[in-house]
């Protein structure tokens, strides 16, 4: 299974959801398929689960997704219990596990041996925690998450092959930093919510 592939089933049918990436693979794909201000990379490992739960609790009418990796996760294995606590209706958390970490030498993560994030995930409280099986079964669950409006949490185990990462790397570049991002969604957030995100340099009127 390829993460690409999940990702193309679902560009299409998420409107304006907002979305966090992590850095790599991830957000080129993600951004290929769906351009636009609505999406934030987050090149720190560990922070896309962090920065997704927050906004989705500051903004409970928007759906958000959450794209991450196994070895970011494993930054952030503590903020966990945290979701499972919060779990926001309005949050789908995916975390593609290729058992490398793809974007800083390929070097093994602990999942492609002993760990398993979906069983961690329901230690820590997350019942809805589950492994798919292709990108239809992918496809099915955030598409039903996003009509019941509920929460989840799902896992997808993907290619790790040099081949694969040769292929995402042909894709254009995302060539905005974190800065720019950040403000590009803020400001996407500010016009579309009708809300003011950050004050506006210069004097007040």
């Amino acid at each position: 299974m390829r993460r690409f592939d999940c990702l193309k089933a679902i560009a299409p049918l998420v409107g304006d959801a907002l979305v966090i990436t992590i850095g790599g693979g991830s957000a080129t794909e993600w951004t290929h398929l769906r351009p636009g201000e609505g999406n934030l990379r987050s090149r720190t490992l560990g922070l896309v689960q962090s920065i997704a739960l927050g906004l989705a609790l500051a903004l409970p009418k928007r759906q958000l997704l959450a794209i991450d990796g196994d070895g970011a996760l494993l930054m952030n294995l503590c903020g966990l219990p945290t979701l499972a606590r919060e779990k926001p209706s309005n949050l789908i958390y995916m975390v593609f596990d290729n058992g490398i970490y793809e974007a800083s030498g390929l070097r093994k993560t602990a999942t492609a041996e002993v760990a398993d994030l979906i069983a961690v995930a329901k230690g820590a409280g997350i019942g809805e925690a589950v492994w798919v099986s292709s990108p239809e079964d992918f496809k099915s669950r955030v598409l039903e998450s996003m009509r019941q409006r509920k929460f989840a949490f799902i896992g997808a185990r993907v290619e790790s092959g040099p081949e694969y990462v040769a292929e995402f790397r042909s894709l254009p570049r995302f060539d905005v930093s974190e800065v720019e991002s950040a403000y590009r969604m803020m400001r996407y957030i500010e016009k579309t919510e009708g809300i003011r995100v950050v004050p506006l340099p210069g004097p007040r009127h």
